[in-house]
């Protein structure tokens, strides 16, 4: 008999997509299968009108007013690297947290190392929030850019992006914020949040399949950031530069036409559903999580235990279990399926103490039922009872 499987690890990629995303791909490669603007075949010409689409659906989710500054990426990871190596010159200021993961610690890191960039990690409190105040108080001079993380993926905590936003533009530094973990399951705008740009995957929140990423860009930035990449953008092929407008600017090389195809009609289905409306169901199910994992002895929890100041993303620890044999534990004996380790935020777990084994992590996802959760908390009881014996 085939065992339940109960997915639980969403914060690392969405799963399962809405159907309507596996339609679209199918169709994509079965009945078009071109590239984009490689050619003026009517396979081709659809092919740039699928991907306009993309462009405009993610455009007026986050109510930009120009598409053309939707930057399309490999992943979450390829549009932070685009962002801060692109924007960030030797000598330069950065003022971070200690809530990122590291694809905001990993380039910073480097141009620390190899550009003279003075890196300031803003530090959070014992629910892993950072204080606006501690911002302000870390911006130079030659402050260029603040980069926060929206949510985290180890405390789940959502940050107050808005007021440091307005801090950050005030004293004319750039505003990157990582939306990996909010983008698509939290209403944002870039006008809200103050942002210069915000980056994500396509594969998390926003339903889409593996391998897509955007970078928002607004005005007041877009022509301040060097391309990483350099190559075949379909125009302007007799000039041996790198063209200037937008998005050409930025997208190299071919684009990863079936996962933007994906990525269109997974934000389609979002915009069907309403964003606030899934917020309320991630909030729902982190609130019954909590909940269950505060009666379970044994348990810590980490972040905050207010459902609307967080995400669904919930990590804790089970006394008695390294965090990487309880989530071995749950998918053998129950199909629960979670993520243990660091989840690639090493400053998070100092901050928090949980630096040796880090933490097990459950994320629910837009078609998480409050049934699975319940399951899933039946299980980690007596894996818990099991460790107390």
């Amino acid at each position: 008999m085939k065992q339940m499987r109960i997915y639980l690890d969403n914060a690392a990629t969405s799963w399962p997509k809405p159907l309507k995303v596996y339609d679209a791909v199918d169709r994509y490669q079965r009945e078009v299968g071109a590239a984009n603007g490689r050619g003026h075949s009517r396979a081709a010409e659809e092919v740039m009108r699928l991907v306009a689409r993309t462009r405009w659906e993610v455009s007026d989710l986050l109510c930009m007013d120009e598409p053309k500054r939707v930057i399309f990426t490999n992943s979450g990871t390829d549009s932070l690297n685009t962002a801060i190596l692109g924007l960030v010159r030797p000598g330069d200021h950065v003022v971070t947290t200690v809530c990122e993961h590291n694809s905001v610690l990993r380039p910073l890191r480097y141009l620390s190392d190899e550009a003279n960039v003075a890196i300031t990690y803003v530090a959070c409190d014992g629910e892993g929030f950072v204080s606006p105040d501690d911002v302000r108080r870390a911006l130079k001079p030659n402050t260029r850019l603040v980069a926060v993380v929206h949510g985290s993926n180890v405390t789940g905590a959502i940050q107050p992006i808005a007021e440091i936003g307005r801090i950050a533009r005030e004293h004319g530094a750039y505003y990157l914020v990582d939306a990996a973990q909010t983008l698509g399951e939290v209403p944002i705008t870039m006008a809200d949040c103050h942002a210069d740009l915000i980056a994500a995957p396509g594969h998390k929140g926003l339903l889409g399949p593996l391998g897509t990423g955007l970078l928002c860009l607004s005005k007041r930035v877009a022509n301040k950031m060097r391309p990483l990449r350099f190559g075949g953008t379909g125009t302007s092929s007799e000039d041996d530069r790198q063209p200037a407008d937008f998005p050409h600017k930025y997208e190299a090389g071919n684009l990863n036409v079936p996962g933007l195809v994906g990525l269109a009609a997974a934000v389609d289905f979002l915009r069907e559903r309403g964003v606030a409306s899934l917020e309320q169901h991630h909030q729902q199910l982190a609130a019954r999580l909590i909940e269950g994992l505060e009666n379970i002895s044994g348990v810590r929890i980490y972040g905050p235990r207010n459902a609307k100041s967080r995400t669904s993303v919930v990590s804790f620890t089970v006394a008695g279990y390294d965090p990487q044999e309880l989530a071995a534990v749950l998918e053998m004996s129950t199909g629960v399926e979670s993520r243990a380790g660091m989840h690639c935020a090493p400053r998070m777990h100092a901050a928090l103490g949980t630096l040796s084994g880090g933490t097990i992590r459950l994320s629910p996802g837009w078609a998480t039922t409050p049934e699975e959760i319940d399951f899933a908390l039946v299980a980690i009881a007596q894996a818990a009872a099991h460790a107390a014996k």
